[in-house]
């Protein structure tokens, strides 16, 4: 796959992380894609670019405004209210589950049951270390040590990377999963690696 440039992204609602775009390519076409706190739709915008249709959820009304230019876009507070997207009394399942630099403990079991068989994960969020260089300093929203492999044991792990990135300086924790019952084409070995500063992306 042709790796494209953010640079035409990078409007307003800033540019979609490099580890999204580097596991995209485990989409089928037109695949269903739930954003995670999406924020202003910087990653519905990504895959809405790349032909997925993308729905995507934040507690921020103001920044539900403008992600709803690039899919349905829901406003709820997903820590104190029941989860939005359900369908025949669960949560509604979708080909790929993505979430960024968000941790809310909780909701791990949500983001399982919202994957259907064969759906891709690609999460990304902060990790202990961080409160040596910044924020979020809380422990409450910093994932322990290899905090996902454990959470998400029982999918089929692609990826999954952890350590130090120096632009912005941030420790992350970050991985590639597929719920079983089907597996990409073109999917690798497992990968675990950390990251320093020469694995900057």
């Amino acid at each position: 796959m042709m790796e494209k440039s953010p640079t035409t992204l990078a409007s307003a609602v800033g540019p979609p992380s490099n580890w999204i775009m580097r596991w995209t390519h485990l989409l089928p076409a037109s695949t269903t894609v739930l954003d995670i706190a999406c924020g202003r739709g910087r990653h519905m915008k990504w895959f809405a670019q790349e032909g997925h249709m993308v729905t995507g959820v934040d507690r921020s009304a103001e920044a539900i405004t403008t992600a709803k230019k690039f899919g349905p876009a829901i406003c709820a507070d997903i820590e104190s209210n029941p989860w939005p997207l359900r369908q025949h009394n669960r949560p509604q399942q979708f080909g790929a589950v993505i979430v960024t630099n968000y941790l809310w403990r909780p909701l791990f079991p949500t983001i399982i049951q919202s994957l259907a068989p064969g759906g891709i994960l690609i999460y990304e969020t902060f990790s202990h270390g961080n409160e040596t260089v910044g924020k979020p300093s809380n422990p409450d929203f910093l994932l322990r040590p290899a905090e996902l492999l454990s959470v998400f044991r029982d999918l089929q792990l692609i990826a999954f990377e952890e350590g130090f990135l120096q632009n912005p300086p941030r420790f992350v924790q970050r991985i590639a999963a597929v719920r079983p019952d089907a597996k990409p084409a073109g999917t690798q070995p497992l990968r675990r690696q950390a990251l320093d500063a020469q694995h900057s992306r």
